[in-house]
């Protein structure tokens, strides 16, 4: 895995998260229901337990969470979501991944699209860079950590891989069946992770200058902001001195 910070990438994010955090919550709201419908009790339904952990990071208050997860698990209000995923390419040859869950294919796939076209990309056709990501889980600590003793926490707690970046932030990985106990091993063990996720993770990524990166972030920021869309995942290696000048 490359030794580049992932720390300012990650608050880059964070933020631009934050600016939209009503439509963060509409989407994982939306996540929730669907997730429910596959059964209420997150001990039985990994799926669901993930997505109530992504929640509670958001900050969502218990009540929003438990309302979703009923209204997913009566399944009587018309909603009948689905999940779909476009893949296609941004600038520089970088691939996308668009995890969405929709009730219009058509509409969905034609906002995807547009998305792509006005941002310099193209919409591929199904597997066209699928192959290029795995889902894993992923925690993430700042630097200063006690590097010694969150390793061997993390091999105890089953832990994949661990990685520490040139800034000293360190990123630890995990199957994606496995995040949520390695996560609460490492939470139990002393090291509650700084930021936590499950995503899509290249296995070769591109990188990019300004230019490169301010076109990529603008599409990525665009898919995004879409009602349908629930993740943007790239291989875009946006290295930490050119995301500190897009700040």
């Amino acid at each position: 895995m490359a030794g580049h910070s992932k720390w300012a990438n990650i608050k880059h994010r964070k933020a631009a998260q934050d600016a939209k955090r009503g439509k963060i919550f509409t989407k994982i709201i939306r996540e929730l229901t669907v997730a429910a419908k596959a059964g209420a009790n997150p001990d039985d339904n990994p799926t669901l337990r993930t997505t109530i952990d992504k929640a509670l990071g958001a900050n969502m208050k218990r009540d929003t969470i438990d309302k979703a997860i009923a209204r997913g698990a009566g399944a009587n209000d018309g909603d009948n979501y689905e999940s779909v995923t476009y893949e296609g390419y941004g600038v520089g040859g970088v691939a996308v991944l668009v995890e969405c869950l929709t009730d219009n294919r058509n509409r969905t796939v034609s906002e995807v699209r547009h998305a792509f076209t006005k941002r310099g990309g193209n919409l591929g056709t199904d597997g066209s860079v699928a192959y290029l990501f795995s889902r894993k889980g992923q925690m993430f600590y700042e630097s200063g950590v006690d590097e010694e003793a969150l390793m061997e926490a993390a091999l105890e707690a089953g832990a994949e891989d661990i990685v520490t970046h040139d800034d000293g932030s360190i990123e630890v990985t995990t199957e994606f069946t496995d995040y949520m106990a390695v996560k609460e091993g490492l939470a139990a063990a002393g090291f509650p992770p700084g930021s936590a996720e499950i995503a899509m993770i290249p296995s070769t990524t591109v990188p990019l200058d300004k230019d490169g990166a301010e076109k990529v972030l603008a599409l990525v920021d665009m898919l995004e902001d879409l009602d349908d869309v629930q993740n943007v995942y790239t291989n875009a290696d946006i290295p930490e001195e050119v995301m500190a000048e897009l700040d």
